[in-house]
Formats: structure tokens, sequence, C-alpha cells
């Protein structure tokens, strides 16, 4: 393995802690799924060292409220709100051609969990669209602005449930399988690893780097379809300070500069697994694999084209 990093920091850090010296003025990150949950945190703690942070949401009105307290809590006056539908091809074109100038954090930060079985318009499995393939439709979009930073930074969240499933190529969306909600959310937050592995192969050129991470395990929303209940042992929890502290790692660390495809949890890069241990510590080998990054990278071109 080439070198691991290895940070100070660790499962109990929080994202004042990471974020402690670093400045940002000048720079400006996009957050998906900021109004609730560990996007806040990111956002808060981003907007607090000097950003020009930009919410993109859904629910616009939960996600103003936010923003109204980050810059009372920070004293940030650029914090926006933009409305964003990852399941609406629509609304990601419309927010990708309303964003002017360089963009030099990219926080993909949205997600849904173990939720029924659905399916979009365009036939693909609710979980896996959102999670991986608007991300993907989103960052391919914002790639000019990206790339017109010299430097920039894709943060993408995803999960130890990577290790609950691979990316099953020949069956994505469900069509012959019977459905289960956990397999798919795994899927997809494999996924989400092998998109930064893609986008830092594809976008080395242009300075862009993209790595992924775990949270952790945060009482959030993202909870609501599986009865909002932890399941995860009290001591094994972290707060949303504690939860979006890796992002805010990833986002900012002098560590990571040039840095790109490698994943990371309790502020660590997390090291290879070759069985899935008790806890879900590590890394499966088929999450970082190049081979499946390019094949998932062509498989979504072509969803999306």
């Amino acid at each position: 393995m080439t070198n691991r990093i290895t940070t100070p920091f660790g499962f109990r850090t929080t994202t004042a802690e990471v974020a402690k010296g670093i400045d940002l003025s000048g720079k400006r990150v996009i957050v998906t799924g900021g109004a609730s949950g560990i996007g806040v945190e990111t956002a808060r703690a981003l907007a607090s060292i000097g950003a020009e942070v930009t919410f993109a949401v859904r629910d616009t009105e939960a996600a103003a409220r936010v923003a109204a307290d980050i810059t009372a809590t920070t004293q940030n006056k650029a914090v926006y709100v933009a409305k964003l539908d990852l399941v609406d091809r629509a609304s990601i074109k419309e927010f990708v051609a309303a964003w002017k100038g360089p963009l030099h954090i990219l926080v993909n930060n949205a997600g849904v969990m173990a939720c029924p079985e659905q399916h979009t318009p365009e036939g693909w499995e609710l979980q896996f669209a959102t999670n991986h393939l608007g991300h993907f439709a989103l960052t391919l979009g914002l790639h000019h602005a990206l790339a017109a930073a010299g430097n920039a930074r894709i943060v993408v969240v995803s999960s130890s449930a990577h290790m609950l499933s691979p990316v099953i190529f020949d069956d994505i969306h469900f069509a012959f399988r019977r459905y289960d909600p956990w397999l798919a959310y795994g899927q997809s937050k494999t996924a989400n690893m092998l998109f930064a592995v893609g986008a830092s192969s594809h976008w080395r050129g242009d300075g862009i780097t993209a790595n992924s991470l775990n949270p952790g395990a945060i009482a959030t929303n993202l909870q609501r379809h599986v009865g909002g209940k932890m399941v995860t042992p009290p001591e094994r929890r972290k707060t949303c300070e504690q939860g979006a502290a890796t992002s805010v790692l990833l986002a900012t660390s002098p560590l990571l500069e040039g840095i790109g495809g490698r994943y990371f949890s309790d502020c660590n890069e997390a090291e290879p697994v070759t069985s899935r241990p008790a806890d879900s510590s590590g890394v499966a080998h088929y999450a970082l694999d190049p081979d499946n990054a390019e094949r998932l990278w062509e498989i979504s071109l072509r969803s999306l084209a």
C-alpha cells in the first residue's frame, strides 16, 4: 500500500479541532444535503474559517434557517442556499447552470439510507440514483468550476456499510435480485468510494482530487427508514461535530494536498481488510479498485447519456 495517511486526530475529534489554524478565506464551497445532520456541522466549520459556503438542498426553507444560524455563530455572511434535487436531472442542470466562477471544495454529503424499494422515472434504484448517480451528474456538471480552482477537492461521504455489498454491475438496479434495503445502501456507498477513485484518476491533470470517508454512527434523520433507532452501541456513536470531522479534514488538511482516491475513517486513512470485521472497520478492496472505478465511471456516463 502507498504511504497511509495518519493524523493526530481520532474517533472523538470534533470539526473545531480539525479546522483549527486553517484559513479558507477566498475559497468557495458547496455542501449537498447540508440542511441537517453532519452537513450542518461540516458547513459551519468551513464557514468558521472563512469559506463562502453554499448549501445545495431540496428543503431550501430548512437550509435558510441553518444558514442564518451559521452566519450568527461564525459572523460569516457568505452562507447561501440553492435548490438541488439529486434525483431530478433538470434540477441538477439548473443548479450547475446557475453556478458561476471557481469551486474549491465540493462536499457530496447528501444521502438516503435503507429506504423501501423505489425507482426513479429512468428505472434507477433510488439509493443508487441519489447517493451515486445524482452526485456523479452534479460533479460532472461542476467539473469546469472545479478545474478553474486549480487545486479543488471533492469530499465524498460514504460509510462502513460499503462492506455490505460491492457494486453488482450485472444488476445494479435490482431488476433480478430480490430488493434488500441494506444491500442497496451498501452498494451505493461502495459506488461513492469508487467515484472518488475515478474522479481522482480522470481529473488529476486538472488538479482535482477526491477522497471518501466514513463519518461513523450519528443519530440524524438518515435513520428515518429504519424506525429512527440506532443499533450502534452508545460508546460507538458520535455527535454531529465528531461525525463531520473527517469531512472537514478531507476538505482542509494540508496532508491531503494532491492526494486522491483514498478512504478515511475517524480522521485517518482506513486500513485494507480481506473480510468484514465485526466492527466494520477498515476498507474493502473492491471499493477502491481502479478497474471497478473505471467500469462504474463508464456505466454512469452511459446512464446519464
